[in-house]
C-alpha cells in the first residue's frame, strides 16, 4: 500500500514552476550538494537561496545582472517564505557566488543526472540505445583585463576572450546530459568527450560528426563499453577482407587501423562501416562498434545521425533564446560559475519541457517541446502574472512546430565565413596477408 501511494505521488505532476523545479532538485540532491560544500554552517547566504537565485537569473529578463537578480530574488522570497531570507544587495550575492566552490555546482549537476534517469524511465531509451549527441561551441566573455590574460584571445587580433563548451545532448528529449568547459582556442572536443565517458549511462550511443573520428577516441569508448556512431571522412582509412569497391559498398565489417598505430604495434579497431545513401545530398559514411545489424540497422543508424542536429538546436537555444552568446560576468571565478549554473538552468528548463510532452506513439516520431514556449511560461510565473491554467498544463501546450516543409530550407550567407563543404568518403583498402597475420597475433595475445 505504501509503495502504491509513493508511485501515485511520483506520477502526479506539480502545478507550479517552483514545484516543477523541485521534482529535479529534491532533498536528496541538495544533501549531495551540501556534502560537497565546505562552507561554514551559518553564512549570510545559505546554499538553498544562493543556488535557486543563481539558476533563476538565467531565466529572468533584464539588460544587466542586477536587474535579473532582483527579479529572481523576489520570486524566491514569495515561493519559499519559510526558508532563510537571501541577502539584500547584488554586491553581496556576487561575493557569495564567487566563494561558492565549483564542486558544489558539479555535485548539483550529478544529482540532476541521476534524477533524469529515474524520471524519464521508458522514454529515456529509443529501441536498444540511449541516443546522445556530442558537439562543441564557443562562448564569448567580456573584454576585461583579467579574462584576456587568463583565457587569451583567439582567431583574429583583438577578438574577445572565449570559453569552449562541449555538451552531450539527449537527441530525442532535447536536454543536455553533461558538459565540460575549456579555453576557447586551446580546448579539445575529443579530450572533453573522453573525460565525460564515466558519466554516461549503460547502453549510451554517442552520435558525433567527423571531427570526433580518431583511434584514441574510439579505443577509449570501446574500453569504457560505450557504443558510438561517428561520421567518417577521407581522413580515415579502413581495411576490409573483401574486394567490394567503394562505389558499391553498402555496409560491412571493417578494421580501423591508422599507419601510426600499426607502426606502434597497437591492435586494429574492429567495427561496422555504414553508407547512408541520399538522393539530394552526398552520402553519409558512419562508423560504429555495433556489429549486429539486428541491434542497429542501417535505417536506424541513419535516423539517429539525422537526430544529431538536435545538438545544434540545443546550442541555439542556449546561446540565442537564453542569451548566452556572451557571458556577463567580468572575473574568471564568476565566469566559471555563470557558465556552469546557466547550463544547469538550461538543463532544468528543457527537462521540464520534455517531461510535459506526450509520449510518442509506437513507431512515431518523438514530440519535442518548444524551448522558447517553455521559457515564456517560466517568465510569466516569475513575473507574478496570474494565469487561468497551472504551469504544468501551460508548458504541455509549448510543442515544437511539426509542419511538413514543401521547399528546401534556405540558409543565410554569413559574412567572412567559408561555405560548408561536406566530408569526402573514407579510404577503403583490402587487408594484406602481412596485416592479417598481425591481426591474428593481436587476437591470440588478447
Amino acid at each position: 500500500m505504501a509503495n502504491a501511494r509513493k508511485r501515485a505521488r511520483q506520477g502526479r505532476r506539480s502545478k507550479s514552476l517552483i514545484g516543477s523545479i523541485r521534482e529535479f532538485l529534491t532533498p536528496e540532491v541538495f544533501k549531495q550538494v551540501r556534502n560537497a560544500s565546505k562552507r561554514r554552517k551559518c553564512p549570510r547566504w545559505d546554499l538553498h537561496p544562493l543556488i535557486y537565485i543563481l539558476l533563476l537569473t538565467t531565466y529572468c529578463c533584464g539588460d544587466s545582472l542586477p536587474e535579473k537578480f532582483e527579479a529572481a530574488k523576489g520570486f524566491y522570497v514569495v515561493c519559499c517564505p519559510k526558508r532563510k531570507r537571501p541577502g539584500v544587495s547584488f554586491t553581496g550575492f556576487e561575493k557569495a557566488v564567487a566563494k561558492l566552490p565549483m564542486p558544489v555546482l558539479r555535485a548539483l549537476a550529478a544529482g540532476i543526472r541521476g534524477r533524469v534517469e529515474a524520471i524519464f524511465g521508458g522514454r529515456w531509451k529509443v529501441g536498444n540505445f540511449i541516443p546522445l549527441g556530442c558537439d562543441g561551441t564557443r562562448q564569448a566573455c567580456p573584454r576585461t583585463e583579467e579574462l584576456e590574460q587568463r583565457l587569451g584571445t583567439f582567431g583574429k587580433e583583438g577578438s574577445a576572450p572565449m570559453i569552449w563548451n562541449t555538451s552531450i545532448v539527449h537527441l530525442t528529449l532535447g536536454f543536455p546530459f553533461c558538459w565540460r568547459f575549456g579555453k576557447g582556442g586551446k580546448a579539445s572536443e575529443r579530450s572533453h568527450l573522453l573525460s565525460m565517458l564515466h558519466w554516461l549511462p549503460t547502453w549510451a550511443l554517442i552520435v558525433a560528426d567527423a571531427g570526433y573520428v580518431g583511434y584514441d577516441v574510439t579505443a577509449a569508448m570501446l574500453l569504457a563499453n560505450v557504443f558510438f556512431l561517428i561520421r567518417t571522412s577521407s581522413n580515415a582509412t579502413f581495411y576490409t577482407e573483401g574486394d567490394e569497391p567503394l562505389e558499391k559498398f553498402r555496409e560491412g565489417i571493417v578494421h580501423y587501423w591508422p599507419k601510426t598505430q600499426q607502426n606502434e604495434g597497437k591492435p586494429p579497431i574492429r567495427g561496422r562501416l555504414l553508407r547512408i545513401q541520399s538522393s539530394c545530398h552526398k552520402d553519409v559514411w558512419l562508423f560504429t562498434n555495433v556489429e549486429d545489424p539486428k541491434v542497429l540497422s542501417l535505417e536506424t543508424a541513419g535516423i539517429c545521425y539525422r537526430w544529431r542536429w538536435e545538438n545544434e538546436g540545443f546550442f541555439r537555444t542556449y546561446k540565442r533564446t537564453l542569451k548566452k552568446v556572451t557571458l556577463m560576468s567580468r572575473t574568471l571565478r564568476l565566469a566559471h560559475r555563470e557558465a556552469e549554473a546557466s547550463m544547469i538552468a538550461t538543463q532544468l528548463l528543457l527537462c521540464q519541457g520534455a517531461l510535459a510532452m506526450p509520449a510518442p506513439q509506437e513507431g512515431g516520431l518523438p514530440v519535442m517541446c518548444s524551448p522558447r514556449g517553455v521559457l515564456l511560461e517560466v517568465r510569466r510565473d516569475i513575473s507574478g502574472r496570474k494565469e487561468s491554467a497551472p504551469f504544468s498544463e501551460r508548458i504541455a501546450w509549448a510543442q515544437r512546430e511539426q509542419r511538413v516543409r514543401t521547399s528546401a530550407k534556405q540558409k543565410r550567407e554569413w559574412p567572412r565565413r567559408k561555405p560548408h563543404a561536406p566530408p569526402h568518403p573514407p579510404v577503403l583498402l583490402r587487408l594484406t596477408d602481412h596485416q592479417k597475420i598481425k591481426i591474428q597475433k593481436h587476437l591470440q595475445a588478447a
